[in-house]
């Protein structure tokens, strides 16, 4: 009899190891990082001001959120964040559109704008980080 208990008893402590990874799996389901691809790229002109040659970019943005229901939100929200970066880009200058440091400071700008945006229209900044996967001017 006493070896009958021991082996149950031995044959349930690993699904009780298994039930409480499965129920640390299910509170980290909400803090899942997440990048999401704001597609299509952007395309359009920049540095309008000056100059008769026609200056053109095309930047492939993502943005990092953590959890589900910011994905949603960031997903509900996208045409809104498109809008703004394309006024961004928009208004760049040649300078800061072939600098590294310029670039660095107008993706912090974006970032903010996106930020801003998702606090106006969720009451959270819910964007943690934007990230240029490829800015191409020319």
């Amino acid at each position: 009899m006493k070896a009958l208990i021991m082996l149950m008893l031995a044959l349930s402590l690993p699904m009780a190891a298994v039930a409480a990874e499965e129920a640390k799996e299910g509170e980290g389901a909400g803090s899942k990082v997440s990048y999401i691809s704001l597609t299509p790229p952007f395309v359009g002109n920049y540095g309008l001001d000056g100059g008769p040659k026609l200056k053109v970019y095309k930047a492939d943005v993502a943005l990092r959120v953590t959890g589900d229901e910011a994905a949603k939100a960031v997903k509900a929200n996208e045409p809104l964040i498109r809008n703004q970066l394309v006024a961004l880009f928009a208004q760049q200058t040649v300078d800061s559109m072939s600098n590294v440091d310029a670039k660095e400071k107008m993706r912090q700008e974006a970032l903010k704008q996106v930020q801003q945006v998702m606090n106006d229209e969720t009451g959270k900044p819910v964007v943690e980080d934007l990230l240029f996967n490829n800015l191409i001017v020319q």
